[in-house]
């Protein structure tokens, strides 16, 4: 059953990658429309999850949806979660950094993942219990032994911007150790980067289910591990994740920790 899901999602998530990838050329006609103070959407993001959706419905009549544009529908054990456009202040700018993420969940823990980059024409995929690939082979977590000298990523709280000065004081403490930090601006790709041994390790809060659902059994599948901010699991609720292997990981949670005020790294 998971392996029909898994070939249905990553059909979706081409029929999406090709809608975004045919709107490029138009770019400077697709207005952004504001959902919140500094959250975007487009025409762009409806349209690729309208086909994800109608690919879904077709297979998978009975199954659940979440969905970052349109929503929730349905009710059941088995949802699926998609990112139409995870990134699209990069796309709307011209930036090549975005992708389409697409998880199937069986009550609320993902069981499996697709994430596609149609610029670089990258599938990661992964099913609980069989692995993750990019492209179809293989792929592992990086494996670093510890902070010193890691290559991490991150993403500002631009939802949350109360928590700018708490996220600036960790970037302080990773980076006493860490080689350095990336921001892409692309939460789905930054944990399957992680996943594929791009990065080293990968937090964040502000995020939503959509956000990570796909990435998080990503790096699972791949030898990782994802915590919420106080090692434990409640990321997809409090949307505070730390991605890596476990070594990389614990120090991660140890920086976290120095860096946040009391009762802030809670979660």
């Amino acid at each position: 059953m998971r392996k029909a899901a898994l070939t249905i999602a990553i059909k979706a998530a081409r029929a999406a990658g090709e809608i975004i990838i045919r709107a490029i050329p138009r770019l400077a006609s697709i207005k952004p429309e504001s959902k919140a103070q500094y959250d975007f959407t487009s025409e762009v993001d409806r349209a690729a999850e309208a086909e994800i959706v109608r690919e879904l419905k077709r297979s998978f009549p009975g199954h659940a949806i979440l969905a970052e544009e349109g929503g929730a529908w349905g009710d059941g054990p088995i949802r699926w979660v998609i990112d139409p456009l995870d990134g699209t202040h990069n796309f709307l700018r011209g930036l090549p950094h975005f992708c389409v993420s697409i998880a199937q969940t069986e009550r609320g823990e993902p069981v499996v993942g697709v994430v596609y980059d149609p610029i670089r024409d990258e599938i990661f995929a992964a099913s609980k219990g069989s692995g993750a690939t990019l492209n179809d082979r293989r792929i592992r977590v990086a494996p670093r032994t510890g902070l010193d000298g890691a290559l991490l990523c991150t993403g500002f709280p631009f939802r949350q911007r109360q928590h700018i000065d708490e996220h600036l004081a960790q970037t302080r403490a990773m980076l006493s150790r860490a080689e350095d930090i990336r921001r892409t601006g692309s939460a789905a790709l930054d944990l399957a980067w992680v996943a594929c041994g791009r990065l080293d390790g990968y937090w964040e809060s502000g995020l939503k289910p959509w956000d990570m659902a796909a990435g998080v059994l990503l790096v699972r599948e791949a030898g990782g591990r994802c915590t919420d901010f106080a090692g434990g699991t409640g990321f997809m609720e409090s949307g505070r994740i730390v991605a890596a292997n476990i070594k990389v990981g614990d120090d991660m949670l140890a920086a976290i920790r120095t860096a946040a005020p009391v009762g802030q790294a809670s979660a």
